[in-house]
């Protein structure tokens, strides 16, 4: 009974279908060249796939696992007023970086309302998974997306 309702976990909340869909865009997009320069580095497209990957991983975890990072983060900058200065400094210069390419932001800000939207519908149909579990099959989710994406890119090029 409980495989049957994991099973229809989609129909009951339809926002984690658009989560795999965005996934699935999104890999095709990632697979695909960004300028005639990128055939030039077609040997670092590799490194680009995984940085790629790695930012949907960082999306997914941050979204999922927010309140638990918001309060550790909390914590952590109450300690001092130097640890406070230090990740204050690193979250505007990360910040900062995302907005100087927002190719990668844009993205990466469609992904997380993805994520997001999906984890409203969760709630919506009142499935609360243990944080870690619920980072873990996300992030699951949009990897497999991702690289389905970017295999049916690579299908239509070939």
């Amino acid at each position: 009974m409980a495989l049957l309702r994991l099973l229809l976990l989609p129909f009951r909340a339809p926002m984690l279908l658009l989560l795999a869909a965005v996934s699935v865009y999104e890999g095709m997009q990632w697979s695909r060249p960004a300028s005639a320069a990128a055939a030039e580095l077609a040997q670092l497209s590799s490194l680009f796939w995984s940085l790629d990957l790695l930012h949907a991983l960082l999306v997914v975890v941050v979204c999922t696992l927010f309140d638990l990072l918001l309060k550790q983060l909390a914590n952590l900058m109450a300690a001092s007023r130097v640890v406070s200065l230090v990740v204050t400094l690193l979250l505007v210069t990360v910040g900062g970086l995302y907005l100087l390419d927002l190719k990668v932001l844009t993205n990466l800000l469609i992904l997380a309302c993805a994520v997001l939207l999906a984890r409203l519908d969760l709630a919506r149909v009142r499935v609360s998974p243990p944080p870690l579990v619920l980072a873990v099959s996300m992030s699951t989710l949009v990897l497999l997306g991702a690289g389905f994406g970017r295999w049916l890119a690579w299908e239509a090029s070939g």
